[in-house]
């Protein structure tokens, strides 16, 4: 089996760091690592450690995606299998410096602001002060109040935004192209293990696709306003889709072949972003989207165009 490695930023990757900082929980990801998939218990009895204890630290490795884990039927109940995602874990400071101002050009863009759409329910619209429109009527996204939207969410579909292609502008040559956002999966209230493949296309072409873990309800987000129900979808992941020219990559994993040449940026005035869930999806769970006022992460979506010095 080909091995797997992670290569971060450290600047960029603090969940990940966060995950490695605890003596328990490098001991859990070696056994892992060593044994296979194990659950809970099999972990707690190997490492001689108490339940509880595995159970916080598993979470920990979960949200810093270092782990994944599936919940299976078990003779009583279900059960938590979890393994170790990577064989090899790489902490890069050489080449490292902070980007100058003049090293790429960022747009900030309002959730509310996309241009086309086609959902399906469940679905709705959020600002920070109420819902707009009415929830589960796709027929909402086309209110003209979804410019307040600080919360969108939809079953199947997608949501697609233009963004100004300043690099044409401005006759630069782009080495490589950002969009962040903050995701989670969308099921009725809300599920921690509910996966869904979220994919980005730009400009019509598949970039590749991210598989939430699960529609994160377990605490109230950081920003989300206090009228939102706490059944509902609370906070989400940040991730950040990259196209270089060797590939595109979510997090700095690789997930496609795809380069930024074969984006043909020079050739279109603005950059259309499509995020949702395709067709053919494996885990068709739905899309939650975060923007500015909502969830863990005070931003709307993010678009960064890198330019060559």
């Amino acid at each position: 089996m080909k091995p797997n490695f992670l290569t971060i930023n450290p600047e960029d990757s603090l969940d990940v760091l966060k995950g490695l900082a605890s003596a328990i929980r490098v001991r859990i990801l070696k056994l892992l690592h060593l044994k296979g998939p194990l659950n809970v218990n099999e972990i707690s009895h190997l490492l001689q450690l108490p339940q509880s204890t595995v159970a916080t630290n598993i979470q920990v490795l979960e949200e810093a995606e270092l782990i994944s884990t599936e919940t299976v039927k078990a003779k009583k109940g279900h059960q938590k299998i979890c393994s170790a995602r990577f064989d090899e874990i790489v902490v890069r400071f050489e080449g490292f410096e902070p980007r100058r101002k003049d090293d790429f050009i960022e747009v900030s863009m309002p959730l509310g602001l996309f241009t086309s759409c086609d959902v399906s329910a469940p679905c709705g619209l959020c600002s920070t002060e109420g819902v707009i429109g009415l929830l589960d009527v796709p027929q909402s996204f086309l209110d003209p109040n979804r410019m307040l939207a600080a919360l969108a969410w939809f079953g199947r579909g997608y949501i697609e935004y233009k963004f100004p292609n300043n690099a044409k502008l401005l006759n630069a040559s782009v080495a490589s192209i950002e969009f962040s956002m903050e995701l989670s999966s969308e099921v009725p209230g809300t599920n921690l293990y509910w996966p869904s493949d979220i994919t980005l296309r730009v400009n019509t072409v598949p970039i590749g696709t991210w598989t939430s873990p699960g529609d994160f309800g377990d605490k109230r987000g950081v920003y989300t306003p206090a009228w939102w129900k706490l059944e509902g979808s609370q906070y989400g992941k940040l991730k950040t889709w990259r196209i270089d020219r060797t590939g595109a990559f979510v997090d700095g994993i690789q997930i496609s072949d795809v380069t930024v040449d074969q984006l043909d940026l020079q050739k279109h005035h603005s950059i259309r972003m499509r995020i949702g869930i395709e067709s053919t999806a494996k885990h068709p769970g739905g899309v939650n989207i975060f923007g500015k006022g909502f969830g863990n992460y005070d931003q709307d979506i993010i678009m960064r165009i890198y330019t060559q010095r």
